[in-house]
């Protein structure tokens, strides 16, 4: 084990850490640029703010200290110069070195935490109303026999408009009836 490939191993799971928060919560996300929701969101979950010597503004300060000004993300280059700055604070004792592999050591292979996130209740309220057994009149004719719903077909009115008369029971058999009787 040399420590050069020591080292890239850390990386690509800092690497790794780092692509997890930037997608988290944006659809349209590479995961090469991190927005500073993501990086608060990053700093939360991983327990940089310590809350005495790492708060919420000095990550957002950093977050602005690092970034272009026009720009409102940053890189995996900018966001290894962002944990060098909080490092110094966040381990105020040790050299900065020491100080950067704590930080490392805290991030990597983490992903963002969901927490907060409403579950949903299966009360017997809710269940009951959404049982489409029980339902009645044209609310019924919504859904088939399985309880799936059967889309516009079971919304609207489908008009049959295929004879002079709407939902004509012998549609289609007066050829039948004038040639039977020659």
């Amino acid at each position: 084990n040399s420590p050069e490939g020591a080292a890239a191993g850390e990386l690509s799971a800092l690497e790794e850490a780092f692509r997890k928060f930037a997608v988290h919560g944006d659809t349209r996300a590479t995961g090469k640029e991190m927005h500073g929701k993501n990086w608060s969101k990053l700093c939360k979950d991983c327990q940089v703010i310590d809350g005495k010597n790492v708060t919420t503004t000095d990550v957002d300060i950093v977050f602005s200290k690092i970034k272009g000004k026009s720009v409102r993300t940053i890189t995996f280059e900018q966001f290894k110069e962002a944990l060098q700055e909080l490092s110094k604070k966040r381990f105020k004792g040790k050299s900065d070195e020491e100080a950067l592999q704590e930080m490392y050591k805290l991030i990597e292979g983490k992903g963002p935490g969901l927490t907060g996130v409403t579950k949903t209740v299966a009360s017997p309220t809710v269940s009951r109303l959404t049982d489409t057994s029980k339902f009645t009149g044209s609310h019924k004719e919504r859904f088939d026999a399985s309880g799936k719903g059967k889309g516009r077909a079971g919304r609207e009115d489908l008009v049959d408009n295929s004879g002079y008369v709407s939902g004509y029971k012998h549609a289609g058999t007066y050829d039948h009836k004038v040639q039977g009787s020659k």
